[in-house]
């Protein structure tokens, strides 16, 4: 199977402003992250964008060359409570990385 012969499919992303992003990936790829046969692709796409998030937030405090300051500190925090919100865990129980 060559690269063209790979069907993908775009997503839109839009913000509350209505800005919005179109998101090309290999249909492939967004099965093989399906965790089971009744999730969707946008809960796919969801999860992954979380988890996506909340690791970007964890190294911003966890493992920047400097001290985060409040703002970062909070909003990193609040990531948090939602991935665990979204997840039912926490993104340490997740990913088995925590300090």
């Amino acid at each position: 199977m060559t690269d063209n012969e790979v069907e993908t499919v775009t997503y839109t992303i839009e913000s509350p402003d209505g800005d919005s992003e179109d998101l090309t990936l290999p249909k492939g790829v967004v099965d093989l992250l399906r965790e089971n046969d009744s999730e969707t692709d946008t809960e796919v796409l969801g999860d992954l964008t979380m988890l996506s998030f909340a690791q970007q937030a964890h190294a911003l405090v966890h493992h920047a060359p400097e001290d985060p300051d409040e703002e970062v500190l909070a909003n990193e925090e609040k990531t948090m409570e939602l991935f665990e919100e979204r997840f039912g865990q926490t993104f340490g129980e997740m990913t088995g990385h925590s300090h």
